[in-house]
């Protein structure tokens, strides 16, 4: 998946999650007759908006192209789900693409990056913080490092109940009262989809300032 999701703070967690097709959607089946259910117990994976990136500089107080010191970027975002147990297992790898303003001598850069795990839309389940190292060598403009992030969801919690899988999978005949109705437009079962989805998000760890500076560049 790509960077199609939220932020990460106080401040960015409330952001709605950007439109984005996955397994974790319900469609309505070929027929048009009744709804099938393809979601899953693994969590959606994905990239906050402007956590993907972050522009580091060489003066606190100056954010002009004069001062860039490195960019980076988070590429090539991809996961895999063990949901075998009882306890659904999700790894997330991804690549940092980076470049340095000033090629000169060998630097190594570290950049913090946080993984946190959604319940809801909004609830933080966990929060773990880690570091990628980008090596430049002498001379190198461009560097890349590779890293991971994994997280645990339980299988309980990101099933849906019985009675609400059967309303929203019951076929509905032609001419039924409800044939024509979206199951999801029922409180009571678009609060337990949401109870249920859980989102596994990866982005750099940022500070309020590099936070603002992404989302108004």
């Amino acid at each position: 998946m790509t960077n199609r999701f939220r932020l990460l703070t106080a401040l960015s967690l409330g952001l709605a999650l950007a439109g984005c097709k996955s397994s974790g959607e319900l469609v309505v089946d070929g027929g048009g007759a009744g709804i099938t259910a393809i979601r899953t117990t693994c969590p959606a994976v994905g990239i906050p908006d402007y956590t993907g990136d972050v522009t580091l500089f060489r003066s606190a107080t100056s954010k002009t192209q004069a001062d860039l010191d490195v960019t980076a970027a988070m590429t090539d975002l991809t996961s895999n789900c063990n949901e075998t147990g009882e306890r659904v297992y999700t790894e997330a790898s991804f690549n940092v693409v980076a470049r340095r303003a000033d090629a000169r001598g060998a630097r190594s850069v570290q950049l913090p990056y946080f993984t946190t795990v959604l319940r809801g839309g909004s609830a933080v389940i966990s929060k773990r913080v880690g570091t990628v190292t980008v090596n430049f060598a002498d001379g190198q403009e461009r560097a890349e490092a590779t890293a991971r992030a994994g997280a645990y969801v339980n299988r309980a919690e990101a099933t849906l109940p019985a009675d609400i899988r059967e309303k929203i999978t019951r076929k509905r005949k032609a001419g039924d009262p409800d044939a024509a109705l979206d199951p999801l437009a029922d409180p009571e079962v678009r609060a337990a989809v949401q109870r249920a989805t859980f989102e596994l998000l990866v982005g750099f760890q940022l500070t309020e300032d590099q936070l603002a500076y992404n989302a108004t560049r």
